[in-house]
C-alpha cells in the first residue's frame, strides 16, 4: 500500500508543469496617477493692500494663490471677544463675475493673552473656471460673526441689546431669568401693537453678534 502511494505521487509530479514552463501573470492592477490639466494655472497673487481695518477689526490677507480651479486666500482677523467668531460672508469679484459661495478651512486659532486680542486664520476657497481672468480681482470679507449659544445672550449680549432698545426707542425691554437652572434672556415688555414675532426679530437680530466690513483685498493674478 505504501509503494502504491509513492508511485501515485511520482506520477502526479511528472504530469504537473515544470518550473520552466510555469506562466507568471503580470500585475494588472492600475497605478493611480492624479491628472492635472495643463490649462489649469498655479500661481501666487500680488497683493496691493494685504491689511485692512474696519469697525475696529483688523483683517489681514497673508497670501492668495490659484491652484487648478481653486482661488485660495489665507485670511487672519482679530477676535472682538472670546466668542466663537468666524467669517460670515465673503466674495470674489473678477471681471463681471461676483461669487459669494466659498469654503473655509481653519488654519489657526489664538486666544487673547497679555492684553493682546485673539486671532483666527482661515483659508477661503472659491471655485472658478480654469480660464478665468484674475488679473484684476478683489476678495472681500463682508462680515464676521459669532453665532451665540443660548447662554451667550445673558453672558455677553444682554447689555448691548438693552442699550440698543433704549436708544432706538423701540419700547422693548429684555432681562435674564433662571429657567431650569439656565439663565435665559426673555422679552419682558413691548408695545401693544407689536407682535411677539416682531419683537423677537428685533431682539435676536444678527447685528448684535456680527461685525460688518467690508475688508477688501485687490489682487493681481496674471496667468
Amino acid at each position: 500500500m505504501k509503494k502504491i502511494s509513492i508511485l501515485l505521487l511520482l506520477l502526479l509530479a511528472a504530469c504537473g508543469p515544470s518550473r520552466e514552463s510555469q506562466v507568471v501573470l503580470p500585475n494588472l492592477l492600475p497605478t493611480a496617477t492624479a491628472y492635472i490639466d495643463p490649462s489649469y494655472p498655479t500661481a501666487q497673487a500680488n497683493l496691493s493692500a494685504p491689511q485692512q481695518t474696519a469697525a475696529g477689526i483688523e483683517v489681514r490677507m497673508n497670501r492668495a494663490w490659484v491652484e487648478g480651479k481653486n482661488v485660495n486666500a489665507e485670511v487672519c482677523f482679530t477676535l472682538p471677544d472670546a466668542s466663537d467668531w468666524s467669517i460670515w460672508a465673503a466674495s470674489l469679484t473678477y471681471g463681471n463675475t461676483y461669487l459669494q459661495e466659498y469654503g473655509t478651512t481653519l488654519v489657526s486659532l489664538q486666544e487673547s493673552a497679555n492684553g493682546q486680542p485673539g486671532q483666527r486664520c482661515d483659508i477661503l476657497t472659491f471655485v472658478v473656471p480654469p480660464d478665468a481672468d484674475l488679473t484684476n480681482s478683489v476678495i472681500a470679507i463682508d462680515a464676521i460673526s459669532a453665532v451665540p449659544q443660548l447662554t451667550d445672550y445673558c453672558d455677553i449680549y444682554l447689555p448691548k441689546i438693552q442699550e440698543a432698545m433704549l436708544e432706538r426707542g423701540t419700547g422693548i425691554s429684555v432681562d435674564c431669568f433662571d429657567v431650569n437652572g439656565t439663565l435665559t434672556m426673555q422679552i419682558t415688555g413691548k408695545p401693544a401693537e407689536m407682535s411677539q414675532e416682531q419683537a423677537e426679530q428685533i431682539v435676536y437680530s444678527d447685528e448684535f453678534y456680527t461685525v460688518r466690513g467690508p475688508w477688501s483685498f485687490p489682487f493681481n493674478l496674471s496667468q
